[in-house]
């Protein structure tokens, strides 16, 4: 059984009174995020050492629980022992740890006592020093034992150094960290703005599955830029994803009552709020809400290019954009089901690309030309697509 244990005593450098493990950090707060890396790993158990239960911890603690996994806040080693199983494999993070799902994964095995370290020269002075010439890099990996041997100090230890100092002298295994974890902004850090900055950085990083240009391009900046300030107001999920639900009805409806310059404009804004509501649902485990935003950012640009060529052929009386339209559709979704088992290339259509460039077509008066092109575009990534695929079968 995995377990997760993790601290929220430090307050941030700069912001007095609140705590560095509820400062917004990538759509949600910091401890949350760390607790998403331990459930990611399987971790059954989650424990929070605390010295204070603030109404933000409160908050985070309860949204933690909802993925479907044990919270305990305790106090001392004793508490913390009486919460964890006693075989358990207990993955220890740093207060104001930020890293990645890989680092954590590394050290979520099964073994025995086990550190992330850094050579001492190069460590950040958040990093404690362990044997060896070496630094802790804020993971670790502990037997129960040691958080028993912990409970039998007197509580005014430093329950992280403790376990750290019992782990390293009962010969923990050590682990180093890589250098382009690093570079991928692994470190401890409690400041709200040095915190905001990685957590665009891991935004960033968790857009990259389909790295075509229109997520280079439009989505990542957005997102960086736009989810900070979701996570510091407090907005729900729901609510991004009930936007965008709502944008896509009046660009469609706009469509569908003749203003394709408006609809198609409005129907774009809407999917673009769709994959921030769909980040916000990754970040924060919302899988319903992750579904729901990721159908409406693959039916919205559908039906937008099929009233499109109705309100086209509307006005011209003839057939020929609602075949442009039929067409791209179709090649779309059938690229959609290929390109998903093939390695995506950067210019590769997806369809919040393919809408953003039929809106710009409509804004400009030209929206025949714009279905066209979409549905050469959307057929040569189907054609590439299969042609993968049928080179690796």
């Amino acid at each position: 059984m995995l377990a997760g244990l993790l601290f929220a005593l430090h307050e941030a450098e700069d912001r007095p009174g609140t705590l560095a493990a509820t400062l917004p950090f990538a759509a949600a707060t910091l401890i949350e995020y760390q607790a998403r890396l331990l459930v990611a790993c399987d971790a059954a158990q989650i424990v929070v050492v605390v010295a204070r239960v603030t109404p933000e911890l409160s908050g985070a603690l309860a949204r933690i629980a909802r993925r479907g996994v044990a919270v305990d806040a305790v106090e001392t080693a004793a508490d913390a022992l009486a919460r964890l199983h006693p075989l358990a494999r207990v993955v220890m993070m740093a207060d104001g740890l930020v890293t990645t799902e890989g680092v954590v994964h590394a050290l979520a095995g099964e073994g025995g006592d086990a550190l992330l370290v850094v050579p001492g020269a190069q460590a950040a002075p958040a990093f404690e020093r362990v044997g060896g010439g070496a630094a802790w890099a804020g993971v670790a990996r502990l037997d129960a034992r040691r958080i028993a041997e912990a409970a039998r100090l007197p509580d005014d230890y430093d329950l992280q150094s403790t376990l750290l100092r019992a782990a390293d002298q009962a010969g923990a295994r050590h682990i180093s960290l890589r250098i382009d974890d690093m570079a991928l902004g692994h470190g401890i850090e409690r400041r709200a703005s040095a915190l905001e900055e990685r957590g665009r950085a891991v935004l960033s990083a968790s857009m990259a599955v389909r790295p075509s240009w229109f997520e280079r391009l439009v989505l990542r900046p957005l997102a960086r830029a736009v989810i900070p300030l979701i996570a510091r107001r407090g907005i729900g999920t729901p609510a991004c994803a009930a936007a965008a639900g709502g944008a896509a009805l009046l660009g469609l409806g706009a469509l569908a009552a003749g203003a394709p310059a408006t609809g198609m404009m409005v129907t774009l804004a809407a999917v673009l709020l769709a994959e921030i509501a769909g980040a916000l649902a990754l970040f924060r485990d919302e899988p319903l809400l992750l579904r729901v935003s990721r159908a409406l950012v693959a039916v919205a640009p559908a039906l937008a290019a099929l009233l499109l060529g109705q309100a086209v052929d509307h006005d011209a009386a003839t057939t020929s954009a609602r075949l442009l339209a039929l067409g791209a559709v179709i090649f779309a979704g059938v690229g959609e089901r290929a390109a998903g088992a093939a390695p995506r290339r950067v210019w590769w259509g997806t369809p919040p690309g393919y809408l953003a460039l039929l809106a710009l077509a409509t804004l400009f008066g030209w929206p025949s030309l714009g279905l066209g092109l979409v549905a050469a575009y959307a057929a040569v990534t189907l054609v590439v697509a299969v042609e993968w695929l049928r080179r690796v079968t």
